[in-house]
Order: structure tokens, then sequence, then C-alpha cells
């Protein structure tokens, strides 16, 4: 039949039999640029069939904004996944919003922020790494390259994380079974007023006096992926410690 070509033609690729879209949820270039590049190749090697978005870089503060973002992507009836890629706060009651709006959406939460008990009653599958097993083998490596202090760099957002919370309770254990000594340190949040910058400038003069108390001989280590770079750059500065 020679009609059947050109209404064919006409059909929107998302709309075609067995499309589907993906939505994908993620930071800001400034908050977590390894995050976001990842996430942009993504919807760069599948045109038209990832939809990605971002939240705001003071998440913690515009949880109706994340929220919004996160529940518009269901909006598209071609998107069948929401991956939150990673499940900030808010992302749960995001996905009940969703639950209620398009049960067919499947959805996935990478490193949830919220209890894991309730973020497993909202999504579909959740990637997260083993937090308490961490805290044993990153002070075992420590103690290997001959760190005898650990420098723990978080902030109150994230100590109230359960698995955070868990995972330094664990590393404190190991340090003292290990005759080593753990020290925790409360560095700004990159979300607070100053942003990730001021965080990061914090970490950078920070590292050389914590290095002035303990030695060279010290372990630094961190629960935000923004610090990290810096921290790299103090060590390698000071010719002294390790990451």
């Amino acid at each position: 039949d020679s009609a059947a070509p050109e209404a064919n033609s006409a059909t929107p690729p998302a709309a075609a039999a067995g499309a589907f879209k993906i939505g994908i949820i993620c930071g800001t270039v400034s908050q977590g640029e390894e995050d976001y590049r990842a996430c942009e190749q993504l919807a760069a090697r599948y045109p038209g069939r990832v939809k990605l978005v971002t939240y705001p870089d003071n998440f913690s503060s515009e949880l109706e904004t994340v929220i919004s973002q996160t529940v518009g992507l269901a909006q598209d009836p071609a998107i069948k996944v929401i991956i939150n890629a990673e499940a900030i706060p808010g992302s749960v009651a995001a996905a009940r919003r969703i639950r209620e709006l398009r049960p067919d959406i499947l959805i996935g939460f990478i490193n949830p922020h919220e209890d894991p008990d309730v973020v497993s009653t909202v999504c579909d599958i959740a990637a997260q790494t083993d937090e308490e097993t961490r805290g044993i083998t990153i002070i075992e490596s420590a103690q290997k390259m001959g760190a005898r202090h650990f420098v723990h760099y978080s902030f109150p957002r994230h100590m109230a994380m359960l698995l955070l919370a868990r995972r330094r309770d664990v590393m404190m254990a190991e340090c003292a079974r290990r005759d080593m000594r753990f020290h925790f340190v409360t560095a700004p949040d990159p979300t607070g007023e100053q942003g990730l910058p001021g965080t990061q400038q914090f970490i950078f003069e920070d590292v050389p006096r914590e290095l002035a108390k303990y030695g060279p001989a010290t372990a630094f280590f961190t629960t935000n992926g923004g610090m990290e770079e810096p921290l790299i750059k103090a060590v390698l500065t000071a010719r002294r410690g390790y990451f």
C-alpha cells in the first residue's frame, strides 16, 4: 500500500511502536562535573532517546524545585524510565508524585541520600556502594600506605545520611583497632552560602593545618566529590600526606 510509508514517515520516532525515552536528572557541572558529563555523553550517544535535566546547586534549600524538575519528566508520555543520578533529598517525594501520575514509569535511584528503608518503597531499583565495607577497606588502604592519622572531612547534612554516618562509625572503630588516630573535621556545606568554591578553598587551606598538627603520615578523606580535587591538589602541593 503506497499510503503506508507516508503515514509512517509522519510518525515521530518517540511515538513509533516500541519507542520510549529515558529521563535523567542530575547535578550541574559546578556541583559534580564528572556525573554531569557522564549523563551528557549518554544523551549524546542516544539522541532523542535520553532527556536530561538538572537540579539546582543549592538543592538542600530548594526541595520543591528538585521535586518539580523530576516530576516534570513524567509529563512527557514517551518517557518510560526516570533515573535520579544522584538521588538527592526530594527524590522520594518526587517518586511518590510520579507514581500517582504515571504508575507505568520505572524509577531508578543512584546513591540515594534518603533513608534506605524509605527509598526501597518508592523506586524499582537503587544502586549504592557498600559504604560500611568501604569504611574498613579505606582505613586498611590508608594504613598500608603508611598513614597513622586519618582526617575525615564532612558536614552535618551528609552526617544526617544513615549510610554515611554508619561508614564514619566503622572508620572510627577500624582506626582504633589498627592503632590509628581518627580526626573528624567539619567543612562548609557546598550547597550553603559560600557554595562549592568556598568549600574547596577551605579544604585547600585546611590540609596544611592538619599536616602541621599530625605530621606527614596523615591520610585525608571527604564525603563530597566536589572536595576531592582541592584535596588532591593540597596533598600534592604539600608533598606530604595521603589521599
